[in-house]
């Protein structure tokens, strides 16, 4: 019996964190599947029914660590609004290339309809909700 308390009590721990994080981690084959296939469309043709914000970031990087808050924020804000999502250019070189994300962070912001806006740099939160609403949410 208190074996079985334990392990759920570690399931649990393990469970909620997850169902807390609103920020999708995109790999390549995910963003040509979800976003754009760059590898059959020349037009920019966002895929999606929600406009998303992707913030392009590194593990090791200060200012993507500060930015990182600030996403899981505005993700529970704008949760029935806008997708977000984040790509680990380390790992995902072929996007971080096709993007050309020489620095970072970098934040593209696609509405549904239209073309993308990539920003670099960290911005303050009012700043990137400015966006959101004045880009993305019309």
């Amino acid at each position: 019996m208190r074996k079985n308390i334990i392990l759920l009590i570690l399931m649990c721990v393990a469970i909620i964190p997850m169902a807390a994080e609103n920020v999708v981690y995109l790999t390549t084959e995910q963003f040509k599947e979800r976003v754009f296939d760059y590898t059959k469309d020349k037009e920019w043709k966002y895929k999606g029914s929600k406009p998303c914000v992707i913030d392009f970031y590194t593990t090791w990087c200060g200012p993507c660590k500060r930015l990182a808050p600030i996403m899981e924020t505005l993700s529970q804000k704008y949760c029935d609004q806008v997708i977000f999502y984040k790509v680990d250019t380390e790992k995902e070189r072929e996007l971080a290339y096709v993007f050309q994300i020489n620095s970072i962070p970098q934040v593209l912001y696609i509405p549904v309809e239209g073309q993308p806006l990539l920003l670099k740099g960290l911005y303050p939160q009012e700043n990137i909700e400015e966006i959101i609403n004045t880009h993305l949410c019309k």
